[in-house]
């Protein structure tokens, strides 16, 4: 398929995705942190359900577009925020995307190669997870939502939030048993886990890097899934040749290089097929 005939392939699929719930619900509940009201946006299916879920985590950047300077709600969400959750939706599950940084003071996001000096009230290893965790009881209160078939999914800073969330000792888990079904972590850092002895996975994850990425290092994330395979759960790598961080972005800029658009078909394919796996019946 030609750039031309791919493009217009895909924004009629995101189309047909956004006919489920044109605009995502807005909805509040609190961080497992005990202290944070969060900020979250629901795509649900049309239909009753009870269905599996997703928690959506973002990156660096935070939930919104820099399109709309200043504006922090449902419609200002990025164009990939508003792609996944119409995804998800359209094949039955209710994602939600949740904003840790708005509520905190930073909805803006960070800058990129920010990460040293970044406050420590947004850590992806100690606060983040908390927020996943206040998601994932929020979801098992929606009649909507079968409680025992949530997953998560994370990008760049939120892959790395996925990471600390499914460790042997996450925080605001007591009780693996109890948590996340599956989990996705896109070009996130490895490094924090890499380091960590003896760390293995509660619960299935999938972890896809671009090698091109100018953010993380893929190289230490494959070092890692090679280290921990056979010893976490059902733990599967995708290494995308010449993709870019960021590659899943829907924009022009990013999908006008062939490698990004090929990654991003492939993992919308590995993703459906892996929460299918997990989190259906």
């Amino acid at each position: 398929m030609n750039k031309n005939k791919w493009l217009l392939f895909f924004l009629g699929a995101w189309l047909a995705g956004t006919a489920v719930a044109a605009t995502p619900d807005t909805v509040t509940f609190m961080s497992a942190d005990g202290k944070t009201k969060l900020t979250a946006y629901v795509f649900a299916p049309a239909t009753a359900g009870p269905h599996p879920a997703v928690v959506m985590l973002h990156g660096r950047a935070g939930s919104y577009s820099t399109l709309k300077p200043g504006q922090y709600n449902a419609d200002a969400l990025t164009m990939r925020h508003k792609m996944w959750g119409h995804f998800w939706a359209a094949r039955g599950y209710v994602a939600i995307h949740v904003d840790s940084f708005g509520p905190r003071g930073y909805a803006a996001g960070f800058a990129k190669h920010s990460y040293d000096s970044r406050p420590l009230e947004v850590s992806e290893q100690s606060v983040r997870p908390l927020d996943a965790y206040g998601a994932l009881a929020y979801l098992r209160s929606r009649s909507d939502v079968a409680p025992d078939r949530i997953g998560v999914q994370g990008w760049s800073n939120g892959g790395m939030t996925v990471l600390a969330a499914l460790g042997p000792r996450p925080p605001g888990l007591q009780n693996p048993a109890s948590g996340f079904r599956a989990a996705i972590a896109q070009y996130p850092s490895c490094r924090a886990q890499a380091a960590e002895p003896g760390y293995t996975s509660y619960a299935p994850l999938l972890i896809m890097v671009a090698e091109n990425d100018d953010e993380v290092s893929p190289v230490v994330c494959r070092t890692f899934a090679e280290k921990i395979r056979g010893h976490s759960a059902g733990l599967e790598f995708v290494w995308y040749d010449g993709a870019h961080h960021s590659y899943d972005d829907p924009g022009k800029t990013k999908q006008s290089h062939e490698p990004n658009r090929l990654a991003l078909q492939d993992t919308q394919r590995r993703a459906a097929a892996f929460f299918a796996q997990h989190l259906r019946p």
